[in-house]
């Protein structure tokens, strides 16, 4: 789960964009506990307990919590407020105005929570190391729903700005970690080459190895993965070649190695190579991805229409 926070001055327009959500059908309010129902009213509501600082410029919080595709029917409504009214408790918020919205408008499950920063007491809730008590609740509440853990950053290379960016903004997992996850399962087992290429080829997976025509030395690996090509050790050190060959069974060695050629011809025409994540090539390089399967294509066609409708930016 990813958390995506912002702190604002102005009640009312995060409150209309949550409400314009639901009146299009696109959203629904799971939880809120304020009185009113109508955005002037809540904005009125707030802003009474907000003059309780009155120089607090950023009194608005709003918080996105995002779901990984796999875990998009795993929890209720009941459960997904009450996993929101956790993470509110948490973050300092126990005392605190709030209203809890479900979007349907991305293709992952996901809430957004407006919150007031100043409480009913007056008292108001720090930001300080915000990002750092988000993410420790964040870990304990996948604990506690049984949510998939994102991936810890020592199973994995640090995130680059881009990959962290796009991960906020959409709330999907990057696909360098999809793309570690994938291969930490595949090389949990004992494989053949042979087997090991069409397991990661079963995943939409494809792999390139680089051997030498003469000697047939093979002196390393790239996963292509939606479209972009991953050096092994960019990916994590644990899959540079010197790394994977260990894991790897090797008894039939020669005969695994002589479908090399085969799979490399298969996929010359991927022309992409990244050596981590840009933050604008994986997400607008659809015409140089690989032909999808028809059901792939519909839903690929689905997140596209969704993605290209108007996206409100809040002040901060």
């Amino acid at each position: 789960m990813i958390a995506k926070q912002i702190k604002g001055i102005d009640f009312c327009n995060v409150l209309k964009y949550n409400q314009n959500k639901v009146d299009k059908g696109e959203a629904i309010i799971l939880d809120s506990n304020l009185a009113s129902s109508s955005v002037i009213k809540q904005t009125k509501e707030l802003n009474v307990v907000r003059q309780l600082k009155p120089n607090l410029s950023k009194a608005v919080y709003h918080v996105s919590l995002n779901l990984p595709y796999e875990d998009a029917n795993k929890l209720s409504d009941e459960k997904f407020a009450n996993l929101a009214r956790d993470y509110l408790e948490g973050m300092g918020f126990k005392d605190s105005q709030y209203v809890i919205y479900k979007h349907f408008d991305r293709y992952h499950s996901h809430i957004h929570i407006v919150a007031n920063r100043v409480k009913y007491s007056g008292d108001v809730v720090s930001d300080s190391n915000d990002y750092k008590r988000s993410e420790a609740i964040i870990r304990k509440l996948e604990q506690k729903y049984n949510l998939t853990e994102f991936v810890r950053k020592e199973q994995s290379n640090v995130l680059s700005k881009g990959e962290i960016e796009k991960c906020l903004r959409t709330g999907d997992v990057p696909e360098r970690l999809e793309l570690q996850n994938i291969l930490l399962e595949i090389l949990n087992q004992d494989l053949l080459m042979k087997d090991f290429i069409v397991k990661l080829k079963l995943k939409d997976v494809n792999v390139k190895i680089n051997q030498s025509l003469t000697t047939g030395f093979i002196s390393g690996i790239s996963f292509e993965y939606k479209g972009i090509f991953y050096k092994g050790s960019k990916i994590h050190k644990n899959f540079s070649w010197n790394n994977i060959k260990t894991k790897i069974i090797t008894d039939e060695q020669n005969r695994d190695h002589s479908i090399i050629p085969e799979v490399n011809a298969g996929n010359r025409t991927t022309k992409k190579e990244s050596n981590g994540f840009n933050g604008s090539s994986s997400e607008f390089s659809s015409k140089e991805r690989p032909k999808p399967n028809d059901t792939r294509q519909e839903i690929n066609t689905t997140v596209k229409s969704v993605n290209n409708k108007p996206r409100f930016r809040f002040k901060s």
